[in-house]
């Protein structure tokens, strides 16, 4: 258990058992030993408020604390410990709430972040060893397996390299890499095993790197203050004022007292967390996890929104969009044939071939005398036919001679084309293609009726590909062929226009996601890297959660706000009373208690639907 729940646990412990002990003690006697009971359990309430206020105070801010502060030890000066014992509980109360909604939070992300790469295979003495990422020096040869996330910048010394850079680059498309050429870090090996030479520490790695852009991009993010902190200086000098002409005008500290302890702000201390871990409850069973207060009070306040395409904007998956008939067989046959060869491959273009024919329940023949050549293509036989699939050239290169070779003017931008012949002649092309997820058109209209004036598209794929995918969504602006650093410029760019959302699964995301006023991860599938950096992580595969996250926020706020307002009011009419003398301390303690149970009351209509569930399906 962290130090600091621990901590807030105690704390709220503390004055509890003081409480109770303190109205048990006279059942045993008369004596002094209630009172005391009463003060013994606030003092370490006191010393670790003192503490976190000189810390504020170093930062250079001013909170509400104060007011409770000053109410306790006031309220200890002149005699009245049953009211400084009670505002203990209250304050001690507010900040476990706060506390357990951060712990929540981290809880969550253990699953996410286990997925950060920590070790590497390594050849040594002529085996295999497992070692520690940082004991990985220039010139080690490593193994990089089927689905293993490549640990450290490299070499391919032996194998073809099939690479998912998606997390990288943003290309939904896996890229080859022969043996000789350079592999960035981060990368997914999506085809065969194949051994790399080390050319970078982990520490120098382009991971390494983009994990120093999030740092630094997290150390440069501008604070978000708690919401109740922001009417702190007015509500502090209102009390201080009201308490001050109090004692002042009639000679009796124990009005000004009495005025401090009914100011003491519970309701807000108390009213801002509960409304905001309700919030944080109802996200979390749409698949939403919000790291804490200050981000759901950030979120109800977006105003531009700028989005990753692959895997965000995108499926992030090449799918198969066409089959493009050249002879006379038709397409579901063409796909059939193409498949049942592709049975013979690990490609993962292949297995997407597949995985289609299957979807389309078409019934797909074991083939025969197969030839794959790595990276290129594979031949063989399908029901007696000879059949080629692969890449336009490869499929050509066995052809008779002077076949004519296809026109593809209309290729489907960002996307592939697998070539397919059958008995020495090109019978037709399939087209795979990194889709719009599906309802894309109405999620940017719902985030539009929701006040994001600003909508922009940031991606590391070629310009032509990003303007393809967006044509006629109402874009604001699209920013394509983006490093790391430069996604950062675009989110701090868009800070002129108001607080900022960026929305990203890829490795190359983080820096930007931590950069944003909020942080938006697609955790499901997305690195955890990016996961890590932000403030938002969506559980589940589904863009369209963005809103649902925004209309609780939203809620959460609202209710949160009502709870200050009527909290201040009802406070200030009790400090009015409590200053011409009709209330006591202990009394506007006990009437402080009642302004308590109001406004959590309230706070917990936060746990309800509102309009959020009703929107969405889950």
């Amino acid at each position: 258990m962290p130090a600091r729940f621990m901590m807030r646990s105690l704390l709220v412990l503390l004055p509890a058992f003081g409480l109770a002990l303190g109205f048990a003690l006279p059942l045993l006697g008369p004596g002094p030993w209630q009172d005391r009971a009463f003060a013994a359990f606030t003092i370490p309430v006191l010393v670790v408020l003192s503490y976190d206020i000189v810390a504020s105070l170093r930062r250079g801010e001013v909170g509400l604390d104060i007011v409770a502060l000053l109410s306790m030890v006031a309220a200890l000066f002149v005699g009245e410990e049953l009211a400084a014992v009670v505002v203990a509980l209250m304050y001690a109360g507010g900040q476990f709430l706060e506390a357990y909604a951060e712990r929540h939070a981290r809880r969550e992300m253990t699953a996410l972040l286990a997925r950060v790469p920590r070790t590497a295979v390594r050849h040594r003495n002529g085996g295999l060893e497992e070692v520690a990422l940082e004991l990985i020096i220039p010139g080690d040869r490593l193994l990089i397996r089927q689905g293993d996330v490549v640990p450290v910048d490299g070499v391919v010394t032996s194998g073809l390299a099939v690479l998912d850079q998606s997390a990288l680059t943003g290309e939904p498309i896996p890229v080859q890499q022969n043996a000789g050429e350079a592999v960035m870090s981060g990368s997914t090996n999506a085809g065969e095993a194949f051994d790399l030479d080390v050319s970078r520490r982990a520490a120098e790695s382009t991971y390494a790197s983009i994990v120093r852009l999030v740092e630094g991009a997290q150390r440069s993010k501008a604070p978000m203050s708690r919401l109740a902190d922001r009417f702190a200086l007015v509500f502090l000098a209102v009390t201080l004022l009201i308490a001050g002409l109090a004692w002042f005008f009639t000679g009796d500290p124990v009005r000004g007292v009495a005025v401090l302890v009914i100011a003491t702000p519970c309701p807000l201390i108390l009213a801002v967390p509960v409304a905001i871990v309700s919030g944080l409850s109802r996200a979390a069973r749409h698949g939403i996890l919000i790291k804490g207060g200050k981000v759901i009070e950030a979120l109800a306040r977006i105003h531009s929104l700028v989005l990753d395409k692959t895997g965000t904007l995108t499926d992030g998956r090449a799918k198969v969009v066409a089959v493009d008939v050249v002879a006379d067989i038709d397409a579901d046959e063409i796909l059939r044939l193409a498949a049942s060869l592709d049975q013979a491959s690990k490609h993962i273009i292949a297995q997407t071939i597949v995985a289609e024919a299957r979807n389309r329940q078409l019934r797909l023949a074991i083939p025969s005398d197969v030839v794959e050549t790595p990276g290129e293509g594979v031949h063989g036989g399908v029901d007696g036919r000879s059949v080629v699939v692969g890449g336009i050239a490869f499929v050509m290169s066995r052809l008779p001679p002077g076949t004519p070779s296809p026109h593809r003017s209309d290729a489907v931008a960002g996307g592939v084309i697998v070539a397919v012949a059958v008995d020495g002649r090109l019978v037709g092309e399939i087209r795979l293609a990194d889709q719009l997820r599906s309802g894309t058109q109405d999620l940017l209209q719902q985030l539009r009726t929701l006040g994001v004036q600003r909508i922009v598209l940031a991606t590391g794929d070629r310009p032509e590909v990003a303007n393809a995918i967006v044509a006629g969504l109402g874009f604001d602006a699209v920013r394509a062929g983006l490093t790391p650093d430069q996604k950062v410029l675009v989110v701090l760019s868009e800070r002129k226009n108001g607080p900022v959302m960026m929305v990203g699964d890829g490795v190359n995301d983080a820096p930007a996601l931590a950069a944003a006023d909020v942080g938006v991860s697609m955790g499901a599938r997305g690195a955890a890297a990016s996961a890590e950096a932000a403030d938002v992580v969506i559980l589940v595969d589904h863009l369209d959660r963005i809103v649902p996250a925004m209309e609780i926020a939203r809620r959460s706020r609202a209710i949160a706000l009502q709870g200050v307002f009527a909290g201040m009011g009802l406070s200030m009419i009790g400090m009015v009373v409590a200053a011409f003398g009709f209330l006591t301390p202990v009394e506007g303690a006990l009437i402080q208690e009642a302004i308590d149970i109001a406004v959590i009351l309230n706070a917990l209509r936060a746990l309800g639907d509102g309009q959020a569930a009703g929107n969405q399906n889950q």
